[in-house]
């Protein structure tokens, strides 16, 4: 069996300009969920907020970072999980949120402001935290990757269909309300569809590898969580918003860390399995969140006074 550093997994061209495809679907569909509103509310919720996004792009690319020295993995794997950590998070995160009576219209309004910001943060930080691991920076510098072109690359598939979904629901409500839950369900499925077609197209890799990373990929999701959890009880949010925040930070998009690892790694091994399993495993485990937060509900005096406009 091959180091996990040295096999690369197949994706063949045109099945990775569909995935972009779907990603932009994805994003359109995300957006169309969206009101400027959303974007007002933040300077309603400026702590809430602030802490969110710092969770996000600071501190869960950070813990990552020493979660890799301490686990010692493969340095194609510490890679994968470093991108993963600097992916904004999916719109699955507004949905579990609801189910675990969080606010939703933080949650909303975080992914909304958190895949923006991620244009130009995500490739920013992918490099800062690659570049210095000690073993995974030799292995980006072979690579040579290029963050200018990594972030043309983002915002063809997130910036473009995020700014054409908020045109769309602005100028088009009564379309928008019929076709935004289709679309997101549509988008939503054939994103997994395509994780489990990448799977099932280099399914000798995952088996030989899968025992890698499923360790590494579990204490990282519960980690992230984790991380979004108690920076929100450090600064005095209330359960309300922690259960927010806490998902916002948990949810990690693995599917656009899939497209940018078939797009300018290779479909380098360690970095593919990491990404394909946290994409099955991070639902999974949100899940299991959201449901055990649902059967805890939370006080009066836990929630905030303003209802939320729509629950994801």
């Amino acid at each position: 069996m091959l180091p996990v550093d040295e096999i690369r997994l197949n994706f063949n061209p045109a099945s990775l300009v569909l995935l972009n495809a779907v990603l932009g679907f994805l994003m359109f569909g995300i957006a169309l969920d969206t009101r400027v509103a959303d974007f007002k509310r933040v300077a309603r919720m400026p702590l809430a907020m602030g802490v969110g996004i710092a969770a996000q792009f600071i501190v869960l690319p950070a813990v990552t970072f020493c979660l890799t020295l301490l686990l010692k993995p493969a340095p194609s794997i510490a890679l994968g999980m470093i991108l993963v950590a600097c992916c904004p998070p999916g719109n699955i995160s507004n949905i579990l949120t609801h189910r675990a009576g969080g606010n939703v219209a933080l949650s909303v309004s975080m992914t909304a402001i958190s895949n923006l910001i991620a244009i130009v943060v995500m490739p920013l930080n992918f490099a800062f935290w690659g570049g210095i691991h000690p073993t995974a920076s030799a292995l980006l510098k072979t690579i040579a990757l290029n963050p200018a072109e990594m972030v043309v690359h983002i915002i063809t598939i997130i910036g473009a269909p995020f700014v054409l979904g908020i045109a769309v629901a602005h100028f088009f409500p009564r379309f928008t309300e019929k076709a935004k839950k289709p679309i997101r369900i549509l988008s939503f499925l054939c994103l997994i569809g395509f994780i489990v077609g990448a799977i099932a197209g280099n399914w000798r890799y995952f088996l030989d590898y899968v025992g890698l990373v499923l360790l590494a990929v579990a204490l990282h999701d519960a980690l992230a969580f984790a991380t979004g959890y108690f920076c929100a009880s450090a600064t005095r949010l209330s359960e309300y918003d922690r259960r927010a925040v806490s998902f916002e930070v948990g949810i990690r998009n693995a599917g656009l860390g899939l497209v940018l690892i078939f797009s300018f790694f290779g479909g380098l091994g360690g970095m593919a399995v990491v990404a394909g399993v946290w994409g099955f495993w991070d639902i999974v485990a949100g899940m299991l969140l959201a449901s055990w937060w649902a059967r805890r509900p939370l006080s009066s005096s836990s929630t905030s006074p303003a209802a939320t406009r729509r629950s994801a």
